[in-house]
């Protein structure tokens, strides 16, 4: 399945908009990567364990996104973006969204 940023798909035009569609994620690091996280922060630099984190729940917003866009009998997701927030202090949701549509050849 396509899922792409723009609103038009190079080579295909849209024949049906089925709707919005959206993946959501909510993760927390366990307490050994928190507290990894925190002596790095102390030297500053990258924290590798939150941003393997934010990767990892990224890729499976977008895994929900396509299964849920499946469901609805779509061929691609255009204008797809992400929102992110805390839920706490310990936990990050993540939604990957966009527009459902069926496509064909032009």
């Amino acid at each position: 399945m396509l899922v792409v940023t723009t609103e038009n798909v190079a080579s295909y035009r849209t024949v049906e908009t089925i709707g919005q569609v959206f993946g959501v994620v909510v993760r927390s690091r366990g307490l050994g990567g928190n507290v990894v996280a925190g002596l790095r922060s102390l030297v500053g630099g990258e924290i590798k364990e939150y941003t393997s984190l934010v990767e990892d729940t990224r890729r499976q917003a977008i895994d929900r996104l396509v299964m849920n866009a499946q469901l609805m009998g779509a061929d691609a997701v255009v204008m797809m973006r992400f929102d992110s927030g805390s839920i706490g202090q310990t936990m990050n949701e993540v939604v990957a969204y966009g527009t459902a549509v069926k496509l064909e050849r032009a």
